[in-house]
């Protein structure tokens, strides 16, 4: 993995623009994963219903959906696990690669909307489609009607799916969601970067431990983000229509038509969103409540030297440009073909400084930071502090540099994985608090209220990066409440967005649309995405 290419990104609005490291101010249990069903025999149905956006606005939505009692296993292991009757995106199908399966559709979307169908690129059909009707593009299941596809996973790797049929209006109803393949085998050799996770009781969340068979898709976590885009036109239009129609049924019977007739051009997309939600909805868990028909969402964290799968998918109309700050993705396969030199024996995929996708297309990728390069001490640590006492915690280089010669549960200690060439090394150039001098650095002074309550106080990794930025001068808040105790997580976070400057507004409205943040946590707290 080549090194990393360090942005670290300060909030707009938040703070001021000279800072280089934000600090993690939520007050809720945050947490994300790769969540989906398991199963030989999926059972998807497409019906309508509402989903939200941050604004206020209940969106009239199609989407696939199931229901727990149609057996479906539900991984990774999540509080909350469900499978809604509707949801948008549709239910990750979680496959193994060479393992046929099958996905029953039954349309239960109101009948003027016509037939509906699946399609599922870079799949194999085993044999013909069961029931259903003809199509232009594959059989479809007619209006209270079902239809079995047979497939199989030839290779690993994610992809999308899709309706097949009218796809203007279907798609951008909420008609599409992801297919997981694992590998058959995973890649031997693949070691979690984090060996004593069982004294931090993290859960281990993969859905395996390699993206594919080759040793160079090891990792330790895996994120899905699917991005797509809605029009409420288009949205209101369907809606009105189909109030029309059944108004004019229940007034005269069967004189009135019943097709729906939705212009889907001009295209005027105002909010957009990953994983069916947009920002903040995004980062609020998965399962969440307050969502009933968005279970998914896109909050990844990371400890520093984890290896990070992010699954990318692109669906909608436009095309996504994706930046994830902090480094670029090493760039695996697209659509489960892997990247390879001309002798097929080593990967060749790119480093991207945006995960790029056109409407369809899917990618796996690794997303890594260390900390290396910086040339400050992200943890904070110098020798003697400023109180005179000496500085306790060490960073003993491994043969790579960095701080991982420990043993049983030490993994624990605050600044595990530390690139130990930039110990003691100052960010601040003028601190106020018990930090080192002579950075590059001035961070503003959390005593001073015109910061804001965004500002905590802290750039550092660590259970005592608040107490070390703000020292013995005291504390207001938000540093020392609740949201950010001393003693509590602390990590940095980088905002992860679209290029596309329009779509990270919600409505026109700034911040919002697909944004997120990765946060970098220290080793010394645990990271548990199931709940």
């Amino acid at each position: 993995m080549k090194p990393n290419t360090q942005r670290l990104f300060a909030i707009p609005r938040l703070l001021p623009t000279m800072v280089v490291a934000v600090t993690l101010l939520l007050t809720v249990t945050v947490h994300a994963a790769a969540p989906g069903i398991r199963d030989a025999n999926f059972v998807l149905t497409a019906k309508p219903n509402y989903i939200t956006q941050p604004d206020g606005q209940m969106i009239y939505s199609w989407g696939y959906g199931c229901t727990v009692a149609t057996g479906h296993a539900f991984a990774p292991a999540m509080t909350g696990n469900n499978c809604p009757d509707m949801q948008v995106p549709g239910p990750t199908l979680i496959v193994t690669q060479g393992v046929p399966f099958d996905v029953t559709l039954t349309n239960a979307l109101p009948a003027a909307a016509g037939s509906t169908s699946i399609l599922f690129p870079g799949l194999r059909s085993t044999a013909a489609p069961t029931g259903g009707v003809a199509g232009l593009l594959t059989t479809e299941a007619a209006s209270g009607g079902s239809v079995t596809y047979h497939l199989i996973a030839d290779s690993p790797g994610t992809r999308a799916y899709y309706s097949g049929t009218q796809g203007d209006l279907q798609v951008e109803m909420g008609l599409y969601g992801s297919v997981i393949a694992l590998p058959a085998t995973a890649a031997s050799g693949c070691q979690y970067h984090n060996p004593n996770a069982e004294a931090l009781t993290e859960p281990d969340l993969r859905l395996a431990t390699s993206a594919y068979g080759i040793t160079g898709s090891c990792y330790d976590r895996e994120y899905l983000f699917q991005f797509s885009e809605i029009d409420p036109k288009i949205h209101q239009q369907a809606s009105d229509q189909l109030a029309a129609i059944a108004a004019c049924v229940a007034a005269a019977g069967s004189t009135c038509g019943t097709t729906l007739d939705v212009a889907t051009e001009p295209y005027h997309p105002a909010y957009f969103m990953i994983n069916g939600r947009s920002m903040p909805d995004d980062m609020d868990p998965n399962y969440a409540q307050q969502y009933p028909h968005q279970p998914y969402n896109g909050n990844p964290h990371m400890h520093p030297g984890e290896l990070v799968l992010l699954r990318i998918v692109g669906t909608g109309r436009w095309q996504h440009p994706f930046h994830e700050h902090g480094n670029h993705v090493r760039i695996l396969a697209r659509d489960g073909n892997l990247i390879l030199t001309p002798d097929a024996t080593r990967l060749a995929g790119p480093l991207l400084f945006t995960t790029t996708t056109t409407p369809g297309l899917a990618m796996d990728g690794i997303f890594y930071w260390t900390g290396k390069g910086l040339n400050w001490d992200i943890y904070g640590h110098h020798t003697p502090r400023l109180d005179g006492t000496a500085e306790t915690v060490v960073c003993t280089p491994d043969a790579n540099g960095y701080y991982t010669n420990l043993s049983g549960a030490a993994d624990s200690a605050p600044n595990y994985y530390e690139w130990c060439q930039d110990h003691d090394k100052a960010l601040e150039k003028a601190p106020f608090g018990d930090v080192g001098a002579g950075g590059p650095v001035t961070l503003p002074d959390v005593n001073i209220l015109t910061n804001g309550a965004w500002y905590g106080g802290s750039a550092y990794l660590g259970p005592d990066a608040t107490a070390r930025a703000v020292g013995p001068t005291g504390t207001t808040p938000p540093s020392g409440t609740v949201g950010n105790s001393p003693g509590g997580e602390s990590g940095l976070a980088f905002m992860w967005h679209s290029h596309n400057e329009r779509e990270i507004t919600t409505n026109n409205i700034f911040p919002g649309g697909m944004m997120m943040m990765m946060l970098v946590d220290p080793r010394a707290y645990p990271i548990d995405d199931s709940k």
